[in-house]
């Protein structure tokens, strides 16, 4: 782990809850010093964009537990029913459109000429995402470069993974199958559970096999977490946690972690939550209001 950055950092004891409490100056300084800077997003960043979180006490689909559908147990045991409720995430993330949280982020992502105007210091800004629903993505230009597209350490709902071959591909089709075609709707019609035979669920092009949504299930390894630790760990001085409480592992970590080694943290979220432990700033709020005011681009969003 690299030893302390040189960033201005404020002391343990001016971390109270008063402390820094939506100071836009001071922290645009502080990412006017910045070299590496991260923002690490969770499903407060695509709320203004309605995208459903599924945790929590609205955490239910149909009448099942979602968090429950999201297992590999779930997925083989009844593969007709976890491919509705993706097919169901895909539709809306779909119809969803990227806010201005989403649209800051990508601004400075791609165009290193806008990032140098708010951090002239910063030599890497990266988008590490918990989200599934592509929008941030989708809020790139096309000419964005490869470095600016996010890190997607859960998947995406528009990727798909054969269960034989290994094949990966995205997939935009709506919908992805035919067997799945309208099923969507039925939620709204308070209809019985469609049941869909595993012949007419998605099947891979190359070998026909099932094939399986693209994301991480709870139990299964987190996407390109080596890159994200050497991220964190080796290059960060700024991390901002953006629409996440950092309760769910190992995304809990990477404050801790740029705290630990000197770094400055910079929470946006709704209401205070866990993660604001490690804040040297705190931005409380809707957080497509209060993160593109932070960074300076509210007047330069796409």
């Amino acid at each position: 782990m690299n030893s302390s950055s040189n960033l201005s950092v404020p002391s343990s004891s001016a971390r109270s809850a008063e402390a820094m409490v939506g100071d836009y100056d001071a922290f645009r300084s502080a990412l006017r010093e910045a070299k590496h800077i991260v923002v690490l997003a969770g499903a407060g960043l695509s709320a203004a964009s309605g995208i459903p979180t599924f945790r929590g006490g609205g955490g239910l689909w149909r009448t099942f537990d979602a968090m429950k559908l999201a297992t590999p147990e779930a997925f083989e045991n009844n593969p007709s029913r976890v491919w509705q409720f993706y097919h169901y995430r895909r539709e809306i993330a779909r119809a969803a459109m990227p806010n201005a949280a989403h649209k800051a982020i990508a601004l400075l992502c791609a165009s290193p000429d806008e990032l140098a105007k708010v951090a002239p210091s910063a030599q890497t800004l990266r988008l590490v995402t918990q989200n599934v629903d592509n929008l941030s993505t989708r809020a790139l230009p096309p000419s964005a470069p490869v470095s600016a597209y996010p890190i997607e350490m859960h998947g995406n709902v528009f990727r798909v993974k054969c269960t034989e071959c290994g094949f990966v591909e995205l997939n935009l089709d709506s919908p992805i199958c035919p067997g799945l075609a309208g099923t969507e709707a039925s939620l709204k019609n308070d209809a019985p559970e469609p049941k869909i035979e595993l012949k007419d669920l998605p099947k891979c092009p190359k070998c026909d096999a099932l094939l399986r949504p693209g994301v991480v299930w709870f139990g299964e390894q987190i996407e390109l977490l080596e890159e994200i630790a050497e991220i964190m760990e080796e290059q960060c001085d700024l991390i901002l946690v953006v629409g996440t409480s950092s309760t769910v592992y190992p995304a809990a970590t990477f404050a801790d972690i740029v705290e630990d080694k000197g770094g400055i943290v910079a929470v946006f979220n709704i209401e205070a939550t866990s993660a604001d432990k490690n804040a040297n700033f705190k931005f409380i709020g809707p957080c497509e209001e209060t993160l593109p005011k932070a960074l300076g681009v509210e007047d330069r969003g796409r």
